[in-house]
């Protein structure tokens, strides 16, 4: 081809791809506009810290490409912050519970509150079942790579997460909200149990 009609003949192949409709393959997509956020409602971190945080931590017994293994979420090669290959979700797996007295600016430099946050960029707040934090390990219409790590919804980390994430604080209240103690029994977050589904 002759490198003079080479402009010519993209141009025309350009056009003509317009033409099928969709604005052709350079063409941007539709803006997408996402539905606002409803609630805004924040999901408890001393329950994160007390109950959903050690099931991130805990070593589990995995079978992957049938061999079983034993790890944690927050290990090296799944979600540990450093070395972990396992997407957004980044755990701090040596981090420290802390005094949640301390007060809202000192919690939120912790590296308890990093697992926190991190967390929550893998749940829907009020909806286990969009929220990726218990789909991944459920392998439910998700792949995760470190493979089925709950057998079934019904499993004691499975329904500790969804509680977490079905009892979100009070309209207007954040995550540190003393209405947090609701979830645990007796109402005391520092000495009471785990509730869960």
């Amino acid at each position: 081809m002759n490198p003079a009609h080479k402009p010519t003949t993209l141009a025309l192949l350009l056009t003509v791809l317009a033409g099928c409709g969709g604005g052709g393959p350079f063409d941007n997509p539709d803006t997408v506009v996402n539905p606002a956020g409803s609630g805004g409602q924040k999901l408890s971190f001393v329950y994160f810290m007390r109950c959903v945080n050690p099931v991130l931590i805990q070593p589990i017994t995995v079978v992957i490409d049938g061999q079983p293994t034993t790890n944690t979420c927050a290990s090296a090669g799944c979600h540990d912050n450093t070395s972990g290959t396992g997407g957004a979700l980044r755990l701090l797996g040596a981090a420290p519970p802390v005094d949640p007295t301390i007060g809202a600016a000192a919690l939120r430099e912790t590296d308890m509150y990093k697992n926190y946050y991190s967390s929550l960029g893998e749940t829907v707040v009020g909806s286990p079942l969009a929220s990726r934090l218990i789909n991944k390990p459920l392998v439910r219409d998700v792949l995760h790579g470190g493979g089925l790590v709950f057998a079934s919804p019904e499993d004691a980390p499975a329904k500790t997460l969804r509680y977490w994430i079905n009892r979100p604080m009070p309209q207007g209240q954040d995550e540190f909200s003393s209405a947090a103690a609701s979830m645990f029994t007796p109402a005391d977050p520092a000495t009471g149990a785990c509730n869960s589904d």
